[in-house]
């Protein structure tokens, strides 16, 4: 990553490091907001509609009104301020600051505060051992509220997620529900693959409508795959062929072990790998649509 991030808080360039929100922001006090990540590929924003739709649509779920035409046009000169190449864009918007703590929201309502901030990726590809090698996950309850499908900045059910993670050493904590089945990881989708099927949890207000998972849903009609939306569970996988995760980081990346437990051979599997080359295929056939657009 760059040093110091590239900022823009309501209007206003800055470094991140020099960016102070205010104490009575609803963010802050009550995570009441919205954001996204975005991830940037040679100079250009990735699924950047489907990511706007999305947000507009947690907004529109939440009442928390934003101008996204002109927020999109503070994404676009802050990227280019910014010079970076491959990095993450987030992007986050909150109720704003409230005349003193009150959880009904503000009326009249204030305007919102906006941050962008754009972070440069040290390599163009920071996952390639992972995805060679394949990564180790935990298994951790879903304690996260029952509006999942909202990209609410109320992350802290998730953080406890990674935080057990990233003390067993694993890359991610897959979720499991009080049904006992898995609805995806603390910051990405989950699927996994049984006898040359696609399966992966149900769209709805249990699991985000994570972009990554969309397009590679796709993917996997575009190369014959079929998708069955029914959720697994631990009982599954001693007869799962292949286990994975999409998200705008991870890209895809295969899951070898789950709880110190070989998924089939503890290898990436082949229908993993192709699913991840077919999506860096896609990659850079949508940028040589950029630069002809250019």
């Amino acid at each position: 990553m760059s040093q110091v991030p590239l900022a823009n808080w309501n209007g206003k360039l800055a470094p991140l490091d020099q960016i102070n929100v205010p104490v009575l922001d609803r963010g802050f006090l009550f995570g009441d907001g919205v954001y996204e990540a975005m991830r940037i590929y040679a100079g250009q924003v990735f699924l950047l509609d489907e990511h706007w739709a999305r947000l507009a649509r947690s907004l529109r779920e939440l009442s928390l009104e934003a101008d996204l035409d002109r927020l999109r046009r503070r994404l676009t000169d802050t990227l280019v301020h910014s010079g970076v190449q491959d990095g993450l864009i987030y992007l986050q918007i909150t109720r704003g600051a409230g005349p003193r703590r009150t959880h009904a929201f503000p009326r009249p309502a204030g305007p919102p505060n906006e941050l962008i901030w754009i972070e440069g990726y040290a390599s163009a590809d920071p996952m390639a051992e992972n995805r060679e090698r394949g990564v180790e996950a935990v298994t951790f309850p879903d304690w996260r509220w029952g509006r999942r499908d909202i990209k609410s900045i109320n992350l802290l059910a998730n953080c406890l997620a990674a935080e057990h993670a990233k003390k067993a050493g694993a890359f991610e904590a897959i979720l499991i529900d009080p049904t006992g089945h898995f609805t995806e990881g603390s910051h990405t989708s989950l699927f996994g693959i049984r006898d040359g099927v696609l399966f992966t949890y149900p769209s709805g207000p249990e699991i985000l409508p994570g972009c990554t998972r969309a397009f590679l849903l796709r993917l996997a009609g575009q190369i014959g795959l079929t998708v069955e939306t029914t959720p697994l569970s631990e009982n599954d996988l001693p007869n799962i062929d292949e286990l994975f995760l999409t998200g705008t980081t991870s890209e895809v990346i295969g899951i070898v072990k789950v709880d110190g437990k070989l998924i089939s051979t503890g290898r990436v599997g082949p229908i993993t790998r192709r699913l991840s080359d077919a999506y860096h295929q896609e990659v850079r056939r949508w940028l040589t649509t950029c630069s002809t657009m250019t």
